[in-house]
């Protein structure tokens, strides 16, 4: 009935005028938004820009727990379920970004906004095209620095229904061509964004600078060290592999826009005189100068579960889950001794004996403050709580410290302590322990990007803290690394330096500099924020640092257990020994082979497309 009571009315509205054409049929609708609307309404242009921000990806970033225990930094100590993750072999499709449904997406809002934002002035026109192209340009570096060269399109693919499909299928474009479009754009947008010039989560100048900071070091250190390879890995349509001539270029370029930024507004974030405390304050607080672009979350609107997935297990304001990242020995030992002595933590002495402690964190002292800002070790705190990390007690029998981990050794063994009421103390709620979950599995929890704000654990409330794109303390190292790599060792001496007077070392503590300072000051500076994965395969070093081998310390998490020593009358009762220890849940080393250095590309791809050429070794 419904359907002709509809009828009959159009039929009166047609055959004798009853309604006005412009009341009935030229309604605007109100679940429909029009183009003219669309294209000209900075509101709605600025939420289409969110989602493509929102849609920019990460590998082992953006809060991504799981990702940021498979490389050397950390292990899985959360549910068994995802025990994989400490079992895991990185497989030709691992890091495989192929997002040409985006790059479509933003080519068809360029090509709106070119054609229809009539209404815009030209200076917010120019605006929005200049955010489009940067959004475009950070895909496309993060292609390419997983795949190699990729099909550069820059406009709308659009079928005629002819039945020949030729016109779409593109080939993949040489590695630095990529790399060359990237730099072009970014040097053509630059100044169309003054609009934006105090933003962190919106495309400036300072980010495209970012951009052509990081992504023309990679495109050098590709060029240069993959020529330096024995077998150097390439395609002979130069899909994969940048000339070993290009590189110097492509590191002064990096350079220059390096200088550039750091002439500009932003500054190292050094506002707290705990150095440990700022280090940490800089990515968590939002109040810093030192970050360039971020990707920003807001209590009520957009949260994370960062820190209900990480917070150290006795802190947690949830009952669900804790504690599921346990950063490596590994890691913890990168962190170098303020004296300039290397990181490597002095649990033995030369003839193999235990070193004693009078604290349980003693064995930290003096270390990069970098490290408490990254790390919550046993004697540090956390929300200025005590963490309570301890993996037993060491008592002397047969000439020898037999280490003991339970979670009650009873009263007796606090009256041998002395201390009266102490039994039931000497494993630590926060562990380590030793195949479990929840808990740390090597001695150590993350704090990096772990919120200290209220509730922040809580599912109901969870964390707001951002997440860092790009940042100063990034464009340092990345000038540092250009111009050593130029020759200009001084100059890359002073911005190391400058950086590790902010970690709390004395002035000008390198004074020789080496490839291998460098990229341990990577290492320790931009811990868990995506970079390392990526800077190991640009320098060519992932298959020897990830080598498979069971008894290397990068390729096989390792922790450190703390005991507490029972030896009434000694002179080390009531001290602490420590020991180095195999997780029992990771049990695989890591392996990453040369085929790994690109990803593969997907089957369904290479059968839609006869003129995309497969990566080399797959």
């Amino acid at each position: 009935m419904k359907k002709l009571y509809t009828c009959l009315a159009l039929f009166v509205c047609l055959g004798f005028g009853g309604c006005k054409h412009d009341e009935w049929f030229d309604r605007d609708s109100k679940s429909m938004i029009t183009d003219d609307q669309l294209w000209n309404d900075p509101k709605l242009l600025t939420s289409l820009l969110a989602n493509y921000y929102n849609r920019l990806p990460t590998l082992h970033g953006v809060f991504n727990t799981g990702g940021m225990t498979e490389l050397d930094d950390a292990m899985w100590s959360g549910h068994r379920d995802q025990n994989w993750r400490n079992d895991f072999q990185f497989g030709d499709d691992y890091g495989r970004y192929w997002d040409y449904g985006l790059i479509r997406d933003i080519n068809l809002s360029l090509e709106n906004v070119e054609t229809l934002s009539t209404k815009l002035t030209e200076v917010t026109k120019k605006q929005y095209l200049a955010e489009l192209r940067f959004i475009r340009a950070l895909v496309y570096f993060e292609m390419v620095k997983r795949m190699g060269g990729v099909p550069l399109v820059t406009t709308q693919l659009i079928y005629d229904f002819s039945g020949d499909p030729t016109p779409l299928q593109v080939p993949r474009a040489k590695e630095h061509e990529i790399y060359d479009f990237i730099f072009q754009e970014m040097e053509a947008i630059k100044e169309d964004l003054a609009g934006n010039s105090t933003s962190k989560t919106r495309a400036n100048k300072y980010t495209v600078l970012a951009l052509e900071s990081r992504a023309m070091l990679y495109a050098a250190s590709l060029a240069k060290y993959n020529g330096l390879m024995t077998e150097p890995i390439v395609t002979a349509g130069g899909e994969v592999g940048i000339p070993a001539a290009m590189a110097n270029d492509y590191y002064r370029k990096s350079l220059a826009a390096s200088k550039e930024l750091m002439s500009g507004p932003y500054r190292l974030f050094n506002e707290n005189p705990d150095k440990g405390a700022n280090f940490y304050e800089m990515l968590n607080k939002k109040t810093g100068s030192e970050v360039i672009f971020a990707k920003d979350f807001a209590v009520g609107l957009k949260t994370h579960r960062f820190t209900y997935d990480n917070i150290v297990k006795s802190l947690t304001e949830d009952n669900e889950s804790s504690s599921t990242i346990s950063p490596s020995l590994s890691l913890v030992e990168s962190f170098d001794y303020l004296d300039g002595r290397k990181g490597t933590l002095q649990d033995r002495d030369a003839n193999g004996n235990y070193i004693t402690y009078t604290g349980i964190d003693d064995i930290f002292n003096n270390k990069d403050a970098r490290l408490y800002g990254t790390v919550v070790y046993p004697g540090s705190s956390f929300r200025n709580s005590g963490v309570s990390i301890q993996a037993g007690v060491a008592t002397w029998q047969n000439g020898t410290y037999q280490l003991t981990t339970a979670p009650e050794l009873g009263q007796q063994l606090g009256n041998q302590l002395g201390e009266a009421n102490a039994g039931g103390l000497w494993t630590g709620f926060d562990g380590p322990k030793d195949d479990a979950q929840d808990v740390s599995n090597t001695g150590f929890y993350i704090r990096k990007f772990v919120s200290d704000a209220p509730a922040a654990s809580a599912r109901g409330t969870s964390a707001a803290n951002w997440w860092p794109w790009f940042r100063l303390g990034e464009v340092y190292l990345n000038a540092a690394e250009a111009t050593f790599e130029l020759g200009q060792i001084g100059e890359a001496t002073q911005y190391i330096n400058t950086l590790r007077e902010r970690a709390g070392f004395p002035a000008n503590s390198v004074t020789t500099l080496t490839m291998d300072v460098i990229r341990n000051e990577r290492r320790v500076e931009l811990a868990f924020e995506d970079h390392r994965f990526f800077d190991l395969k640009r320098w060519r070093l992932a298959h020897t640092v990830w080598n498979g081998s069971e008894n290397d310390p990068n390729a096989v998490v390792r922790g450190l257990y703390g005991y507490r020593v029972v030896r009434p009358g000694h002179v080390d009762h009531g001290k602490f020994i420590y020991a180095r220890i195999k997780p029992s849940r990771f049990r695989k080393a890591r392996f990453f082979r040369l085929a790994n250095y690109y990803s593969s590309i997907e089957q369904r791809v290479l059968d839609n497309n006869p003129k995309i050429v497969r990566n080399p070794l797959q």
